[in-house]
């Protein structure tokens, strides 16, 4: 991984309490089973080298364009104009070193969990009482996805007397994604994940604590309910997977919606009637054949083209933005993260999640998996399917909180940072109230 840094083992780890943007600098002690070689924890950062950063440069500039797509919408695909002006900023205006500087500036860490380096953001709250919370980004995301919730959930505002409801985050990066290792041999499907991240959590010193996910992060959170590690109080998710069985034989049969949905339902109904009929490329591909991707392994545009035509909310959100406009992710946003998985080279390793899961998984992606836990759900209105509340009731049966927003799609922290941080403190008010936060001090 070129660039890759690592401090040395060492039984204190430092960690970065962030407040008010000043870095204050703590130790954590880490447990016995962490001090060992493979156990350790080790800080890392990551510096693209400069001959790395003069050939994306010139690969971008390089690219060989197809014609224009005959039709006047993105039926076909992202639009020529879009990857265009992408690619203008990104050959000429765009800067990596920024985006590197954000993530060196918190703490990284790197620790071997079942024989493969995982990489993870540690930022420990300055609050005595804070509630640790790990977070799971998915795909095309990354780390990055997370930035913007680091503050405001570690340092929150403080007001009319109230103790302050911080969190202790945790962000991993999923194996064969950004700055973890790469699985040179099968097995790393969903549950096998959330294994690993009950056993960093634990290794991290936390008895207590919650967790939260979307897209993948969503499938391994839930899974983690499911295993019910004894530390995980509840989980959250931007995702749920809450899609009634009989209304997802419907939709696969291609069957006429029920009269009897309401009109949440019934938005639902159309939302996954699309993405199931003409979204799922990427998903199939991926699953079936990810080792065919090798285009996307050496040509820059490619990797962005493919990673942008994830959904059709998103990729308009994103041609927006492309085309002038401000809301909710810049230029620089998506680029950060594109560059990410070019830099890591992480295209192909990343893609095979999707044909890991199409092995071993059992039911669909949002079907729904009988998790007991509490479960809080935030609704984003351009989510790949806006879960209705009637439907959240019916899946998670200890269902701690519910948010339905106006606005907002798949890349929800990172483009609706404010709700999601709101949500969180909402959704596990009680749980604070009933534990005294719940959670254990790893010094």
């Amino acid at each position: 991984m070129s660039g890759a840094k690592e401090g040395p083992s060492r039984r204190a780890v430092l960690a970065i309490s962030i407040a008010g943007g000043m870095l204050a600098m703590t130790e954590i002690q880490t447990s016995d089973a962490a001090v060992g070689a493979k156990g350790a924890i080790r800080p890392f950062e990551f510096h693209a080298s400069d001959e790395a950063l003069a050939d994306l440069k010139r690969r971008i500039l390089a690219t060989r364009w197809p014609e224009k797509e005959t039709v006047s919408d993105a039926s076909q695909g992202v639009q020529l104009a879009t990857i265009q002006a992408l690619a203008r900023y990104w050959g000429t205006n765009y800067d990596w070193r920024a985006c590197e500087a954000r993530l060196n500036a918190v703490p990284n860490f790197l620790t071997e969990i079942d024989g493969l380096d995982i990489h993870f953001i540690h930022v420990r709250s300055k609050h005595p009482d804070a509630l640790p919370l790990i977070v799971t980004h998915g795909w095309p995301g990354s780390v990055i996805e997370q930035l913007k919730i680091i503050e405001p959930l570690t340092n929150p505002p403080v007001g009319d007397g109230a103790p302050p409801e911080a969190f202790h985050v945790v962000i991993p990066s999923l194996p064969g994604y950004g700055f973890s290792g790469k699985p040179t041999a099968n097995g790393w499907d969903p549950p096998r994940i959330a294994g690993a991240w009950a056993m960093l959590m634990s290794r991290l010193g936390y008895t207590k604590y919650v967790a939260q996910g979307g897209d993948w992060g969503n499938a391994v959170t839930e899974q983690m309910a499911l295993q019910a590690p004894p530390g995980l109080l509840a989980i959250s998710t931007n995702m749920p997977a809450a899609v009634p069985s009989e209304i997802d034989k419907a939709l696969m049969g291609g069957a006429a919606p029920p009269a009897s949905l309401t009109p949440d339902e019934r938005r639902a109904w159309d939302q996954l009637d699309v993405f199931y009929k003409k979204g799922l490329g990427y998903a199939q591909e991926m699953t079936l054949r990810p080792q065919t991707l090798y285009a996307l392994a050496d040509s820059p545009v490619g990797l962005a083209a493919w990673m942008i035509d994830h959904d059709a909310a998103s990729q308009a959100l994103i041609a927006r933005v492309f085309a002038g406009a401000s809301e909710g992710l810049s230029r620089d946003d998506i680029l950060d993260n594109v560059t990410l998985y070019w830099l890591t080279n992480t295209a192909i390793s990343s893609a095979r999640l999707y044909w890991q899961n199409g092995i071993t998984a059992r039911a669909g992606f949002f079907d729904v998996r009988g998790v007991t836990l509490p479960v809080a759900v935030s609704a984003f209105a351009d989510e790949i399917y806006q879960a209705p509340q009637s439907w959240a009731k019916q899946a998670y049966p200890k269902l701690l909180h519910y948010s339905r927003h106006p606005k907002g799609s798949h890349f929800a922290a990172w483009e609706q940072p404010a709700a999601v941080t709101e949500d969180l403190r909402t959704a596990f008010r009680p749980l604070r109230a009933q534990t005294g936060t719940a959670a254990a001090s790893p010094h």
